[in-house]
This record gives structure tokens, sequence and C-alpha cells, in this order.
């Protein structure tokens, strides 16, 4: 799939095996649209559940589908994927690779989402993003935005951290602070609703998770990772609503499919407190899973279709980690010169954990996502935790 340069003009299409968004789980098919309401079907049963892009053929051997043959880029994707020995010493595994995403323009995995969003608002027409964010999910879609003309209004929870308030006004985004979750929900819902709006992350409750035909940027990860060498047995992901460690795992699915992997990698929750866990105990994937933390872009009280069909599809599964054995986790990354922002530390602990309880083993070849260094991440200037991102 070829890249268009911020600075270029061209009139975006979707590739043409593009045939609509299906439901995750009953596989109804529906239009292309720019409002994101999760599958009809499914709701009226009084399941809430995501669509995916849904294509008539398959990619070619090695690779995944995408939306769009072209897409907006500020040259976002191709972040290392190298092994660490070291790390698969700490860890007690055959082999780490770290898929490094603060590479990434504007220093998060988030970029890859942003990048497909902004090139469906173009296609489509619309003049303005919007989205519910207090970090990196924020910063990246303002970016993307302003470099490709567009407005970007983001809600906030009130008491953003000053670096990340300094940078979205820097960059023309519009600010709106709440002081909940349901506050910049009910914002973002009332937007998208309006024509020209593109909603890029869930706006429900029960959460449904970003915007379809943007979580499909996050499958380009498993494309790069085969190309860089790297075929796991096990993937360990920092985990808020899903969108990532879906992509992850619709990317693998797909180069299983086409013979470019000979087995799907185990997909890994990683949460700073018991969200997905309960749900796989038997509470309701549409519960309420309260709690707080300093890990802050994985903090929430939601889980997703998406997440439940990552972890149990691929034979994997959910695992907390909490702030005290993801801080231990941070500090032994950075005598290693390795800058990782906290949760994603925690997912690297989690290996261990997964070790200690059997799910992984020493010949494992596990592949972690550093989703953001530590430069910005605010649990190294401020204690508070949080809840609302």
């Amino acid at each position: 799939m070829s890249a268009v340069l911020a600075e270029s003009v061209v009139t975006f299409k979707r590739s043409s095996s593009l045939k609509g968004l299906e439901c995750l789980r009953c596989n109804a098919t529906y239009p292309v649209h720019l409002l994101h309401e999760g599958c009809p079907a499914c709701r009226s049963q009084g399941h809430f559940v995501s669509l995916r892009a849904a294509y008539d053929s398959g990619p070619l051997l090695g690779r995944v589908s995408q939306p769009y043959a072209q897409h907006f880029t500020l040259e976002e994707g191709d972040t290392p994927c190298k092994p660490s020995r070291d790390l698969a010493q700490m860890a007690g595994v055959a082999q780490v690779w770290i898929k490094d995403e603060s590479r990434n323009p504007t220093g998060s995995h988030k970029d890859r989402m942003s990048a497909i969003g902004i090139t469906q608002a173009l296609e489509m027409g619309a003049h303005t993003v919007v989205l519910a964010s207090s970090g990196n999910a924020a910063l990246s879609a303002a970016h993307y935005a302003r470099a490709a003309g567009l407005r970007c209004e983001v809600a906030c929870y009130a008491g953003m951290p000053k670096e990340y308030v300094e940078a979205l006004d820097a960059l023309g985004a519009q600010r709106f602070d709440f002081a909940d979750n349901a506050g910049r929900w009910a914002f973002v819902s009332e937007r998208a609703a309006q024509s020209g709006y593109l909603a890029l992350t869930n706006h429900h409750l029960p959460a449904l998770g970003s915007a379809p035909l943007a979580v499909e940027g996050y499958k380009l990860i498993a494309e790069e990772c085969l190309a860089q060498g790297c075929v796991p047995s096990d993937v360990v992901v920092p985990t808020a609503r899903g969108d990532l460690a879906w992509g992850i795992f619709a990317g693998f699915k797909e180069l299983l499919k086409s013979g470019g992997v000979s087995k799907l990698p185990k997909i890994w929750i990683v949460e700073p407190f018991a969200r997905l866990t309960q749900v796989l105990n038997g509470q309701s994937l549409h519960g309420n899973f309260a709690g707080s933390t300093a890990q802050f872009s994985t903090a929430g009280a939601t889980v997703t279709y998406l997440q439940y069909q990552a972890a149990t599809a691929s034979g994997g599964g959910a695992i907390v980690v909490g702030d005290d054995a993801a801080r231990i986790a941070q500090a032994q990354l950075a005598a290693l010169d390795i800058s990782s922002e906290l949760c994603a530390a925690a997912a690297f602990a989690a290996i261990e954990q997964l070790i200690a309880r059997g799910a992984l083993q020493a010949h494992s070849q596990v592949l972690w996502l550093l989703t953001s260094n530590a430069s910005r991440d605010p649990s190294l200037t401020s204690p508070s935790t949080s809840s609302l991102n």
C-alpha cells in the first residue's frame, strides 16, 4: 500500500476490494459511513459490537488488507522491530522482540490510526475530526488534522497535564474539558451526529471502540513484523479498549489465511486493573469496571468486543499488571537505555507473570509493543492516578 505525504494534494479513493463494514460478532454487512454506531442487529439483541472493514478478496502473501490504496501520511509506520537478548533473559523466555512505536512521528502507535482516519475524513469530505482523549491519541489526531487542513476538536478531562494542553493549543486543536467519560463521550457523540464530523475514538457506552476504518491501520504492525523477521508465538499489548490489540490480531489472522505465517500468535491483553479479566471470569462484557491507575494511557472502566475477540479467538487472555510492578519494570528497562511509558512497561512485566502462571514457556517468542516512550508520561511527573483516559 502506498502513502501520500502531507504536502501532497490528492483525492483519496477506497481500495477496490473494500465492500463495506462487517459486524465482528454476527458478520452482518453495512455500508461505510462517517458515523460509527456499531452493529444494529446485535444492538437489538442487547449486544454492543463494533464493525470492521470487510473486503471482497484477500491481500497478497505477506500483506494485509487496507481500506485505501493510498493514504495520507506523516511517514508513520515501519517502526523498528528488534530482538533483545537482554530482555529475553530478564523475562525468562527464548526471545523478546521490541516493536518500538515511539518512533512514529508524534511518538506513539496512535499515528497509525490517525493516518487512516484522516484519509477517511478527506475522502468523505469531513471538515472536522473529533475525539475523546487526554493523551497520545489527542496529540496524534491534532498533528495529522493540522497537516491535512482539517479542524480537530478534543474532549479532554479536566486537569489534563500541562504539557498536553500546551501541545494541543500550539497545534490549533480546540479543547473541551469534562469531569468524566460520560461527559466526554456525550460531547463526541453529539458532534459525530452532525454533518462533516468524523469521530476517531469511542463515544458510546457500552463502549464499541474507535472508527472501524481507522483501526485498520494497526493491522500493518503485523505485516511489518513479518517483513522484519518477527513471527511471535505471543504478543503482549497494553490495552484500554482494545483498538491496537484487535488490529494486531486481525493483521496476523490475515497473514495466517494467506500463508504468511503458519500459526496465529496469542494476544495477551495487559490491563492496570481487572476489566477484561473479570469478563473472562463470567462478568458482563458491558459492565463498568471501576479502578484507578497511574498507567495514564490504559486507564478506563470499559471493555469492548474488540479486545474480547482478540484475546479469546487467538487463544490468549488478559492479565493485570498493577502500578508497582509496572514501575519496577520501567526502571529495569531504563537501566538498559529503553525509555517506556508506564503502561508499556506493564506489558513487559506481564511476560514474567504469564510464565509464572504457565501461559508462557521458556521457548516462547514474545512480541512486546513499546507503545510510547517515557518522555511525556505523566506518571513520572505526577503521583496522581486516573480512570478517565
